[in-house]
């Protein structure tokens, strides 16, 4: 994999990220860069910034476009591309170009190989943008022979994909912030919303289909489901059925609430908070899009935050956000607070777009 380069800037660190949330390390392939004087310095962005500046080069770039994320340590955006060409179009732009081996495409059809053949509960696969590969984890549910059968399988997809194993284990996080419950279940509210005018709230599609009807963490009753979607994907649709205040607020847990002005897409790099009921308030960084998990029993999500934000069960729903933007509505993942782990989030654009809501 070809790097572009001037001295000034860092080399890439490959993964490093999601290498950490795993018991197996990462083996990242580097490349000697080749120095370019007159190559422009990559400007200075925010994270919102980055994320626009990203779809305009994905629309001008088509197929030369292979992935991008966000450097939050030197705050520029790193965009994949597949050669010198696209890479100049990239640098005049004031981003950072990495020519690579993998097109979008070719990492596309890696996961539908990916989905054909190996799909085993227990597992869960991202296309990175840091490594320019598909990475496939497996958590410690499977067995011997589906760790040779995926082994097998990602071994047949050459340099596109690696494989990994994590020691916990991937399960939807049953039992925003604060606590809502129902049939002796609980979950964590995600974000207010409006329809039409009237106040409802999102939380996990994994919540809704197992639950109906909603009370506070006092046992008032608050709400009814509107909508639900799971497997698939995982949001959930609540209306207020009682007058209670519902300001577009997460609940930071020391007495304090983080306002939330909007929603925002998530972008590799981008560091994220997410509030939760029973584990309350914890920070991290996106570390893939796009996620695919096999929860087991048939439940397949598609289309999710991947994080390295810690989470347990109960914090489903809760709310992912980054400042003052909505990202995302927790799902799942594997580890606890105490050692760490992986979690993923429903994105909170695709679920206000879906159900026809408005952050507020």
């Amino acid at each position: 994999m070809k790097h572009r380069r001037i001295p000034r800037r860092r080399a890439a660190l490959a993964g490093a990220g999601i290498a950490a949330l795993v018991a197996a390390g990462v083996t990242f392939q580097t490349a000697n860069a080749s120095e370019t004087p007159d190559t422009p310095e990559p400007r200075t962005l925010s994270v919102t910034a980055a994320g626009k500046l990203a779809s305009t080069l994905a629309e001008d770039l088509g197929a030369d476009a292979a992935g991008t994320y966000y450097d939050a340590k030197s705050k520029s955006l790193v965009v994949n591309v597949l050669d010198e060409a696209a890479a100049e179009t990239v640098e005049s732009a004031g981003a950072e170009a990495r020519v690579v081996a993998h097109s979008l495409a070719e990492l596309k059809g890696a996961r539908t190989t990916l989905e054909k053949d190996a799909s085993i509960p227990g597992t869960a696969w991202v296309t990175d943008p840091t490594t320019n590969k598909v990475v496939v984890t497996a958590d410690r549910t499977v067995s011997k022979a589906d760790w040779a059968k995926l082994t097998e399988v990602v071994e047949g997809l050459g340099a596109k994909a690696e494989l990994q194993r994590t020691e916990g284990e991937y399960q939807p996080f049953i039992a925003g912030g604060d606590a809502i419950t129902g049939n002796g279940g609980r979950c964590s509210l995600g974000f207010n919303v409006t329809k039409g005018g009237e106040p409802h709230f999102l939380t996990a599609g994994h919540c809704t289909e197992g639950i109906s009807t909603w009370s506070d963490s006092s046992g008032n009753v608050i709400g009814e489901n509107a909508a639900s979607s799971f497997p698939g994907d995982d949001y959930g649709l609540v209306k207020y059925t009682a007058d209670v205040d519902h300001p577009s607020e997460v609940n930071l847990y020391n007495g304090s609430t983080q306002a939330i002005s909007g929603a925002a897409e998530a972008t590799v790099g981008m560091q994220v908070t997410r509030s939760g009921s029973t584990t309350q308030v914890h920070s991290g960084t996106v570390t893939g899009l796009d996620a695919t998990v096999n929860y087991g029993n048939g439940d397949i999500v598609n289309g999710l935050i991947q994080t390295d934000v810690c989470a347990e069960p109960g914090d489903s729903g809760g709310s992912l956000f980054s400042g003052s933007s909505a990202v995302g509505l927790t799902s799942g993942g594997s580890g606890d607070c105490s050692s760490g782990g992986t979690t993923f989030f429903q994105p909170v654009t695709e679920a206000l777009s879906a159900t026809g809501t408005q952050i507020g």
